[in-house]
């Protein structure tokens, strides 16, 4: 199994003067649960290089078991370290993707025209693409082959606006996931906040926060298994 990740290269939080990024949980939690099952693990962003963290999953209160591996992993943590750039990867070489949340996504990759390609070519090709918290947002420019929204008419979850209430980022964010979706035709789905809570809708798979993290990427190893 070939797995590629995609994580976030924006560490600006709007126009709070804070920071943001990739949320460590929604990293660690898949990588592992990759690595364990064999997997062949790369990892990209646009920029290429260290992605940014974000500095609350850095917290005491953010961690949890994965967390804590990696922080004594010295390879995974040069892995992440060292990112390849997202514009030089090719979907055809990879088995399943999967993008890591953290505010990040919302800035940069909706708005990748390279992360938008990838993400239609894995549509396109049958191959499995899993997004969690606000990784979904990375959906949102994404087409159909019929020219369509791709969450259009779809069960899909992400990051629900009463989580951003609780976070008070409603009014940072640029867009808020539950609005966009339900606007897009998708058919968004959640349960109470903080909660695990993974929906699959044939290829795409999504989870709501950074407790779904671990659960969208058991998913997609299911389908991986299944082929």
């Amino acid at each position: 199994m070939n797995i590629l990740m995609v994580l976030t290269s924006h560490d600006r939080l709007g126009d709070t003067g804070k920071k943001t990024g990739f949320w460590l949980e929604e990293f660690a939690a898949p990588y592992y649960t990759f690595l364990d099952a064999g997997a062949k693990l790369t990892l990209v962003s646009p920029l290429g290089g260290q992605p940014p963290l974000d500095p609350k999953s850095d917290e005491a209160d953010a961690q949890t078991a994965a967390t804590e591996r990696f922080r004594k992993d010295a390879q995974a943590q040069a892995v992440l370290a060292n990112t390849g750039k997202l514009a030089e990867v090719k979907a055809q070489d990879y088995d399943a993707v999967f993008y890591p949340g953290g505010h990040g996504p919302l800035w940069d990759l909706a708005n990748d025209r390279h992360s938008i390609a990838l993400i239609e070519a894995f549509e396109r090709a049958d191959k499995p693409f899993g997004l969690v918290c606000h990784a979904p947002g990375a959906l949102l420019h994404v087409r159909g082959v019929d020219g369509q929204p791709l969450v259009k008419g779809r069960r899909v979850t992400g990051f629900t606006n009463s989580e951003e209430e609780a976070v008070q980022l409603t009014k940072v964010v640029p867009f808020l996931i539950e609005d966009e979706f339900k606007r897009l035709g998708g058919q968004y789905e959640k349960i109470g906040d903080w909660q695990p809570f993974v929906v699959v809708d044939g290829r795409l798979v999504t989870g709501q926060n950074p407790a779904s993290s671990e659960g969208v990427a058991e998913a997609l190893l299911k389908q991986l298994r299944a082929q």
